[in-house]
């Protein structure tokens, strides 16, 4: 594809990057030309120096043969403009903007075709809270991904010895836990001196400790899941109260307020070290949430508010080195459990697997919204995962035996990319391509979340979900899926 980015500042950066790789025709827009040099020799794209609301700079970017324009420049103004340009004067087929105002949603007719003409609506921060909210609801997860508006769920967890399913081969899995219908998709394994090492699934396939586990199963049987990989004892489930936010930005203030509204009794302390924001924060916080003048790094304050006894600690400030130091020294002093808000990809590389339980990318919690824009085929639903090696895509099976090269056919039989596992299927959701049942008939049947055994066979219309350990494997996944009038 032909894809225009306007902005190259982290998130622009973190966009070219992933689409580069996968031998898209990039060029970046923005200012700042000795920016611009730099991504330039990093990656093979082109740069284009000049305003993205201009149609001449637009032009020279290529917009009259684009087939994508994605905004993330760092005013919400910059963006709506340009894609009401890039659809007024070049019929740009697909547009997206970095929004983060909340006057901006999806669906708002501000965004329709007699407004900015926005197709897709994307807010890194909105993300990352609601990315983080699943991690506070599911403390034992490294990652929580969602399909068919969470329907069915990806989980990503670190095995630890004494759990039932630990020491024990996947084989073994109905019997050790009959209570939770699962599948586990792909293990990276750890090795001393070198990275972690992407694990086949099959039925020998022995679970070890400290083995970051990714599995699929219905909602419903997600505490169920992580206590079989995670807990020894299900009665001992110590759920997350007590949280400590370090950073009052854009996302501490905006996770805050997330945590107070699900109405569930977080006790919640927040830290900033601006006093003007404090005075702030607390005006438009409630009285519930205690926010206190003070830096995350600062070890009296952290002993003061009793950090043995929080149950999570967040770094979320804008400084990715304070964010490391803050959570190491937390895990330090007995936190049961940290995140640390990371943007510089190689750092977050880098904290993996150490103290620091989740090292959290801004860019790539919302890189799967974008890629399901790029991705080709009926995709509903695209996560990346493991900092963009790997990719779980939910995607439909359309068209007959005939036509397609999965429906009527058995998951043992699909040619799949070596590593590729279809996890789960999710039978009975409305069709949005067609429209969902006529107004006035019957209900339809509840969805089905359906665990894909070898002998499992594709209906049309399944939302088929398939985890892809290397990305350069995506494009033979949706060739699979591609309908055609005859494929013999």
């Amino acid at each position: 594809m032909k894809i225009i980015i306007l902005g190259a500042g982290r998130i622009g950066e973190s966009v070219a990057g992933t689409l580069v790789s996968e031998a898209n025709d990039i060029t970046v827009i923005d200012t700042d030309a000795a920016r611009l040099r730099e991504l330039e020799e990093r990656f093979e794209l082109r740069g284009v120096v000049g305003s993205g609301i201009e149609p001449d700079v637009l032009a020279e970017a290529g917009a009259r043969d684009a087939d994508m324009l994605i905004a993330c420049a760092a005013r919400d103004e910059t963006n709506l403009v340009c894609c009401k340009i890039a659809c007024q004067l070049f019929n740009i087929p697909t547009r997206i903007a970095r929004v983060r105002s909340d006057a901006f949603k999806e669906g708002s007719p501000l965004l329709g075709k007699d407004g900015f003409a926005v197709d897709g609506v994307i807010c890194p921060e909105e993300s990352l809270t609601r990315y983080i909210g699943k991690l506070v609801e599911y403390p034992e997860a490294l990652q929580v991904r969602e399909f068919a508006e969470g329907l069915a769920c990806l989980v990503a967890v670190r095995a630890v010895a004494g759990a039932p399913l630990v020491r024990h081969s996947i084989a073994q899995l109905r019997e050790r836990v009959p209570d939770a219908d699962m599948r586990i998709v792909a293990i990276y394994r750890r090795f001393e001196n070198e990275p972690d090492r992407f694990i086949l699934c099959e039925g020998h396939t022995l679970i070890e400790p400290g083995d970051e586990v990714f599995v699929l199963s219905a909602r419903e049987h997600l505490k169920a899941v992580l206590s079989a990989l995670h807990r020894y004892d299900t009665d001992d489930q110590r759920a997350v109260q007590r949280i400590m936010i370090a950073g009052g930005g854009r996302v501490g203030l905006r996770l805050a307020r997330q945590l107070v509204d699900t109405g569930r009794n977080y006790q919640i302390k927040l830290l900033e070290r601006d006093p003007a924001r404090c005075v702030q924060l607390a005006s438009e916080l409630p009285s519930s949430v205690l926010v206190l003048h003070g830096d995350g790094t600062d070890e009296d304050l952290l002993d003061d508010e009793g950090i043995e006894n929080i149950d999570l600690f967040l770094a979320l400030t804008s400084d990715d080195e304070d964010n490391i130091m803050a959570s190491l020294l937390a895990k330090r002093m007995g936190a049961t459990r940290v995140l640390a808000l990371i943007n510089r990809r190689s750092y977050a590389d880098l904290m993996h697997g150490t103290q620091i339980d989740i090292a959290l990318s801004p860019a790539q919690t919302m890189l799967g919204e974008l890629l399901t824009y790029v991705r080709q085929g009926d995709v509903q639903a695209v996560h990346s995962l493991r900092r963009g090696v790997a990719e779980a895509l939910e995607i439909v099976a359309r068209g007959d035996r005939k036509t397609s090269r999965v429906v009527g056919r058995r998951v043992s039989d699909l040619r799949l990319p070596k590593g590729a596992q279809v996890g789960l299927i999710m039978r009975g959701l409305p069709d949005l391509a067609i429209g969902a049942a006529a107004d006035g008939g019957a209900p339809p049947a509840p969805a089905q979340v359906i665990i894909a055994r070898g002998d499992t066979v594709i209906e049309s219309n399944d939302h088929v979900v398939i985890f892809v350990p290397r990305k350069r494997q995506v494009r033979e996944v949706e060739k699979l899926f591609r309908v055609s009038a005859t494929f013999f």
